[in-house]
């Protein structure tokens, strides 16, 4: 496996997160949560453009129509190429003055799931919702403080799902419809300098690839959990990875910036950027929300 990370989009982010490989426009996306921005970045020619919102964009995902839907501060949107905000499928189910959307993705069945981060810290009231392909949403998972960390198997079996402040990896069976059974904790991670986890993605293994938060690495686990790889960053504060290019080999990694002081910038000054490493496993092409 290659070590060598390169940064590849020096505009920095100030919570970067949510990377997505189009297939189709062979283009990534991510989003700035905080600068409530999302944007494009073509490979070919280094160009990047961006989207302003009107809200903290949690997370997003392609639509087949065209456009994106996109997970905001007070709910749940459709938003077209252009940036223009259209039909509000759901309210944030925490309320927008405690709580925003975070980390999310569309599923195999084409739908979108999206959680929420309990701001406040004093109790695990974050959630995990669904939007199917007629704008119906369902909250599918209780009993988070920062929902974090969803990917979906290649084989569709099961739903992966972490609690970065409570240093836990959660994963539910799905059925042949992806309904998800009950939570399994896959992994506790230890609280230290290791980091904790924050966005994720499947290989085509079946491998999941977890940012590791305040910890500067990307683990490449089992899916029982157990380490296999780890590619160091240089940033302290990875929060999401994504595979794109051609084949699907180059590993995206997103970045914050966020509440760093002066000395943590100085002594970290990529972090906010979007770095890229190519991998020898492949990952899975992204679906897109059918609705």
């Amino acid at each position: 496996m290659s070590q060598t990370v390169q940064c590849v989009v020096s505009q920095v982010s100030e919570l970067g997160e949510c990377p997505v490989w189009s297939v189709r426009e062979q283009v990534l996306y991510w989003a700035d949560i905080l600068g409530r921005q999302l944007h494009r970045l073509d490979p070919q020619t280094g160009a990047v453009a961006s989207l302003a919102l009107p809200e903290d964009l949690g997370c997003f995902g392609l639509r087949e129509q065209g456009g994106f839907i996109v997970a905001l501060r007070s709910g749940i949107f459709l938003l077209d190429r252009q940036g223009v905000l259209g039909q509000k499928l759901a309210d944030n189910p925490c309320g927008a003055a405690n709580s925003r959307f975070n980390d999310g993705r569309v599923d195999p069945w084409g739908r979108f799931w999206a959680g929420t981060i309990w701001q406040p810290r004093d109790r695990n009231g974050g959630v995990l919702m669904r939007v199917d392909e007629h704008g119906q949403a369902q909250v599918m998972a209780e009993d988070v403080m920062v929902s974090n960390g969803l990917a979906f198997s290649p084989d569709r079996h099961w739903a992966y799902h972490s609690d970065t402040p409570n240093h836990v990896l959660y994963r539910y069976p799905l059925d042949a419809m992806g309904q998800p059974g009950s939570r399994q904790t896959v992994r506790t991670f230890e609280r230290g300098a290791g980091g904790r986890p924050d966005g994720a993605a499947f290989d085509s293994q079946g491998c999941y690839w977890s940012a590791q938060f305040d910890g500067g690495r990307i683990l490449r686990l089992a899916a029982d959990g157990t380490p296999l790889a780890e590619i160091a960053v240089p940033t302290r504060w990875p929060t999401m990875v994504a595979f794109g290019g051609p084949d699907l080999r180059t590993l995206y990694i997103t970045s914050s910036r966020e509440n760093r002081s002066a000395q943590d910038l100085a002594h970290w000054p990529l972090s906010g950027c979007v770095f890229a490493v190519r991998v020898d496993v492949p990952g899975c092409a992204e679906p897109m929300f059918a609705g």
